[in-house]
């Protein structure tokens, strides 16, 4: 238990800590893209130096993020290996495109961004900007297909041959691009970096004008990081919506500890906080019916009946199924080379129970219910700081556009402070979606205890250690330059 505690923190940690840069490297390609267009477009030369500017801190940015990513996708190897040989076939295809495609697609035309002014021509660098960014958010998309799979695992099939998750035929591949969990979880992490490089933005333009420089370089880039958090917050509530209701098809478990929510129904409410409900809200947001069925964690653990008369057994009946299932693979494979009708008849009770092969795995039914206070608080702060920051960015705009930003000082102080608070709200997210559907790393096949790696918790524990002092530096050296290059400003166009 040790080694798998410590290899799940040790992932929790290395995640976390990448995600701090990712949504700040799609939010900031979006908001320098569309500074650099204005300047072709106006030939004024003011949003070519505020580009130049906003793109020395995504350089920083984007630099520290690739080395944890690369972490990230080493650490399924090493301390998951059993979960790679289960999905190697089909994890392996959108990791390589993304890192073949995207990848190299984003770090060329960064290149060319970066270092491309004066060299190329205003429209090419313009392009190139753009490519930087649609790169970033491609490579997003294939990340979340994988992460998508682990959550819905459609497309493939289990092969006892290899003990293999596999993908037979281009449809299955299609299916699994195109998996409705990957496609909401790639347009909620996107948008919701442009909320987060937004109110970065605008939180950055603030201290400028707190402290009375560069006046017209803080009052447009906040207008323009206004623009695109709130384009970010509008599309992350949209989203949002189909997470939800997907959560509710896939994973009920998950939205049932998001709820708090033991004792489902239909009509149910949703909570605010405790104590405070909303009527029927809940059933509107996970079925789009004011009736809508929701099971409740004991509907799940017991089994239950819909409202539209369809069965779901219990959890014990589900363990039953995956363990008839890891004895019929047991008894295939014995019997295979040696007795071909008892092999056949071991096949066919295998491919009758294969769906609940991980349920096998299982101790005890309450195994499957995940930590209900954490996912329930992380949920609740997500919506909060959410609503929070889509406030700010919304007076902050008002405030540019009426170009008396600068005499707001209140929400000037509130933009600054929401800036960790958006990051703590991304991060709210990842909790909601990792820590929710425990203890599966793929829903209903793959318990994380069966996933580990033959480690022991030392080793584990030695390198936990050491990634963690080398990120909390490499994360002090990106804060010290990039506020250096905050507090040094945009001097090329110190004005007014």
């Amino acid at each position: 238990m040790d080694v798998i505690l410590w290899s799940r923190l040790q992932f929790a940690m290395t995640a976390a800590y990448h995600w701090l840069f990712v949504p700040l490297t799609l939010g900031l390609a979006l908001v320098m893209a569309v500074m650099e267009t204005l300047y072709v477009v106006k030939k004024d030369e003011f949003w070519k130096k505020t580009a130049q500017f906003w793109m020395k801190i995504f350089a920083v940015n984007f630099a520290v993020g690739i080395a944890t990513g690369l972490i990230l996708e080493f650490e399924f190897g090493t301390n998951w290996s059993n979960y790679s040989w289960f999905v190697g076939d089909m994890f392996g295809a959108p990791l390589a495109i993304e890192g073949i495609l995207a990848f190299f697609m984003e770090a060329t035309f960064f290149a060319v961004m970066f270092f491309g002014w004066n060299r190329v021509s205003k429209k090419f660098h313009l392009a190139s900007t753009w490519l930087t960014g649609i790169g970033a958010t491609i490579s997003a998309y294939w990340i979340l297909v994988a992460n998508g799979w682990m959550q819905n695992p459609v497309g493939t099939t289990f092969n006892p041959e290899t003990v293999r998750s596999e993908m037979a035929t281009a449809a299955a591949f299609w299916e699994v691009i195109t998996n409705p969990v990957a496609v909401s979880k790639f347009f909620h992490s996107v948008t919701s970096g442009w909320v987060t490089g937004g109110m970065f933005v605008v939180g950055v333009s603030a201290w400028y004008l707190l402290r009375g420089r560069s006046r017209k370089f803080a009052l447009k880039s906040a207008l323009v990081g206004g623009i695109v958090g709130l384009v970010g917050s509008a599309a992350v509530m949209l989203s949002g919506d189909s997470s939800g209701v997907h959560a509710a098809e896939f994973q009920p478990m998950k939205l049932a500890a998001a709820e708090g929510l033991y004792d489902g129904g239909n009509g149910v409410a949703f909570t605010v906080v405790p104590g405070i409900k909303v009527p029927k809200m809940l059933s509107i947001l996970a079925t789009h019916k004011v009736d809508g069925f929701v099971p409740g964690i004991n509907d799940i653990l017991n089994g239950y009946t819909d409202s539209d008369g369809a069965t779901e057994p219990s959890v014990a009946e589900k363990m039953e199924k995956g363990r008839a299932a890891l004895d019929a693979l047991a008894l295939y494979r014995s019997l295979k080379d040696t007795d071909p009708v008892a092999a056949a008849e071991a096949r066919f009770v295998l491919d009758q129970n294969v769906r609940y092969m991980g349920y096998g795995h299982l101790e005890k039914p309450q195994d499957v219910v995940p930590p209900v206070k954490v996912v329930f608080w992380a949920f609740r702060f997500m919506i909060g700081l959410g609503m929070l920051i889509a406030l700010v960015l919304l007076l902050s705009l008002w405030g540019a556009w009426k170009n008396k930003l600068d005499k707001m000082k209140w929400l000037l102080w509130v933009a600054i402070i929401c800036i960790p608070l958006v990051y703590i709200c991304g991060q709210c997210g990842w909790i909601v979606a990792e820590v929710g559907r425990q203890p599966w790393t793929i829903q209903g096949l793959l318990p994380v205890d069966v996933a580990i790696s033959s480690l022991s918790a030392g080793a584990v524990k030695t390198t936990f250690f050491v990634f963690l002092g080398v990120f909390a530096l490499f994360l002090a050296i990106e804060i010290r330059i990039m506020l250096g290059a905050i507090r040094k400003g945009p001097a090329e166009i110190e004005e007014d």
